[in-house]
């Protein structure tokens, strides 16, 4: 975390930063879900644990660590935790032959929160499918929309990995965007991106492909909850005269979802491009990467709204929404990168444990700044 500007006066300065932003984040690993929970979180540890954690001197007031979380540099926090958390990610098992490592990229709005003119903060967030970790995070300018944002959150997630050489990204419609899959190619990563009415010229060419002719690559069943869902995955590369309306693609794949639920069904068609190859993707791993676009509303997003409650949290002021969502996240990956997949749960054990809970976060940390 050193690498975080510190933006207090050094005047007067009685805490050290590194000490504030590690009791932050342990706070919010046992489920602190404000700023006044994270202080009060400080005050009933034990003095020991306080000592250990680096105040030797007595703890801040609940205004000092409010005043601190409301002006740090969130972009820059969110590549520190990001960062640190893929530090103490432990090593993946043996993958298979096609793995690739995929990026979810979604917005989410803060309800709860408010900015000076009163509209609320919207951010734009990375997720590390394989690992729960949320590798950048970055906040939507007020008078715009997520599109501009995809910019600098992709060089925060090359910032994070160090290269996007193989990556995949998957993202909603809203994203499929030329400059988009320009800047994700020219960096060797890859798109996996669905087609709605935002781009009708290259909808319209994949809806009238010669689907018919195409057989079924993949077809998956599933049941459960009083519903039956078939996913059936049709994939061709794309020969079409006069190319696709969409730079780099070299696949389109058309999804079909099949639901039954009280004996009414369903059906909703998909159509997305790739720059894979065949060779690269088959169906199968189309299928599979499609959905993991949902991981990062499943396990991020409906996390921090159920467990930390946070469209009820009504940060005004500075960059508080966007360091708290970035606290959250941290929470989440932790305990993931740890084994856990029930957080509410997990984040009780390490309440009840703040002493082995302190240890483990701060293995290796410096205790001045």
């Amino acid at each position: 975390m050193g690498r975080i500007p510190d933006p207090r006066n050094p005047h007067g300065t009685r805490y050290p930063l590194v000490a504030l932003l590690t009791v932050a984040v342990c706070a919010v690993l046992a489920g602190a879900t404000s700023f006044a929970a994270i202080a009060d979180w400080l005050y009933d540890l034990d003095e020991p644990d306080q000592v250990r954690l680096g105040f030797t001197r007595g703890v801040p007031a609940a205004t000092t660590m409010w005043r601190l979380m409301t002006c740090l540099d969130a972009a820059l926090l969110s590549a520190a935790l990001a960062g640190w958390l893929q530090s103490r990610t432990p090593p993946a098992p043996a993958r298979p032959r096609r793995y690739r490592t995929v990026i979810a990229v979604d917005g989410k709005t803060l309800r709860g929160s408010r900015l000076p003119e009163g509209r609320q903060t919207h951010l734009l967030s990375a997720l590390d499918t394989s690992t729960g970790i949320v590798l950048a995070q970055v906040t939507v300018d007020t008078k715009s929309n997520e599109i501009p944002a995809f910019t600098p959150l992709l060089a925060e997630v090359e910032n994070v990995l160090g290269s996007l050489t193989g990556v995949l990204f998957v993202a909603d419609a809203m994203h499929t965007q030329t400059d988009h899959a320009e800047q994700i190619t020219s960096r060797g990563a890859h798109l996996l991106l669905q087609a709605k009415g935002n781009q009708p010229t290259l909808h319209t060419q994949l809806k009238t492909l010669p689907w018919a002719q195409i057989p079924v690559g993949d077809r998956t069943r599933n049941r459960g909850h009083g519903r039956k869902e078939t996913r059936t995955v049709k994939a061709v590369t794309l020969h079409t005269p006069g190319g696709i309306a969409f730079p780099r693609a070299q696949q389109a794949a058309r999804i079909t979802r099949t639901r039954t639920v009280d004996g009414k069904t369903s059906r909703e068609t998909a159509y997305l491009i790739t720059s894979l190859t065949a060779a690269e993707a088959q169906p199968a791993d189309l299928q599979k990467w499609a959905r993991a676009e949902w991981l990062i509303e499943n396990q991020i997003h409906f996390i921090r709204d159920v467990t930390f409650r946070e469209d009820l949290h009504q940060a005004r002021t500075g960059t508080g929404p966007a360091v708290m969502a970035t606290l959250r996240n941290t929470a989440i990956g932790w305990h993931r990168i740890n084994g856990d997949t029930n957080i509410a749960r997990a984040n009780r054990r390490a309440d009840r444990r703040s002493h082995d809970l302190i240890t483990a976060v701060t293995s290796s940390y410096p205790r001045t700044q």
